[in-house]
């Protein structure tokens, strides 16, 4: 089974709006080395950190076609981090204003130097909640997110969707051992605190979503990709490196 690292495409060093000063500090100083970071902790599978960032956005995307999304006009990557992720969510999503929030002043400082030209940075705190996206993606965020804090953080997701729209929470799958190792190796996920999928699901549920459903990605390292055409077949076994939870907020 494929290890996975806590986020994608060097994105998501700061926390949720929710966490503390001394987390968001952490995050802070590692800006300027998250990526390298990452992949130390992605070898094990013989994959790069854009490997995985373009495959979660990609199956994002057709999930919300199956869903009858076919017109994503606005995304926000909730906990950007430095940014990598905004690339491939504008790619995926041509027609889309892509913006990024995070709360690591430090990272969204280097996010617009890096990619400002293709999207939006905010501090989390400071990103109006209008109800007015289509989607907000999501990926690694929540395992940083204090358990007390996670019911506040998908509160708040819901009240920037528009209704109708979508919440991909992209996590790492606690019951994937390699994913449990990889995570040892992160220096920044060694202290996680995992969000396994029954707990996410009922965490969307109580804060108002509709949850659509659950599936897993990423089975296969590198040196097994030959199978990866298989994963289809098994996203609903919760065995991948890690798991999506699509919800939707309701219309009135």
């Amino acid at each position: 089974m494929q290890p996975e690292a806590c986020r994608h495409c060097g994105t998501i060093l700061g926390l949720a709006p929710t966490s503390g000063h001394e987390d968001r500090a952490l995050f802070d100083d590692y800006a300027g080395s998250y990526e390298d970071a990452c992949q130390h902790g992605l070898r094990l599978s013989g994959e790069s950190i854009e490997f995985f960032a373009s495959g979660r956005i990609e199956y994002t995307a057709r999930w919300l076609q199956e869903v009858g999304a076919r017109d994503v006009t606005g995304v926000v990557d909730f906990g950007c981090g430095v940014g990598g992720g905004v690339t491939f969510l504008t790619h995926t999503f041509p027609n889309a204003r892509v913006v990024g929030l995070d709360s690591s002043t430090t990272s969204i400082e280097r996010a617009r130097r890096r990619f400002g030209d293709i999207a939006g940075f905010s501090l989390a705190d400071d990103f109006a909640d209008e109800a007015t996206q289509g989607l907000v993606y999501c990926s690694g965020v929540f395992h940083h997110i204090p358990p007390s804090s996670r019911p506040r953080s998908a509160e708040r997701i819901l009240r920037i969707l528009k209704p109708g729209g979508h919440f991909a929470l992209w996590e790492n799958n606690p019951w994937n051992p390699g994913t449990r190792m990889v995570m040892r190796r992160i220096p920044f996920d060694r202290d996680a605190i995992p969000l396994p999928p029954p707990e996410a699901r009922r965490l969307l549920a109580d804060a108002g979503f509709h949850v659509v459903g659950t599936r897993y990605r990423f089975y296969f390292p590198r040196q097994l990709s030959m199978l990866r055409g298989l994963e289809r077949f098994g996203e609903r076994i919760p065995l991948g490196a890690q798991y999506c939870v699509l919800a939707r907020r309701p219309a009135p």
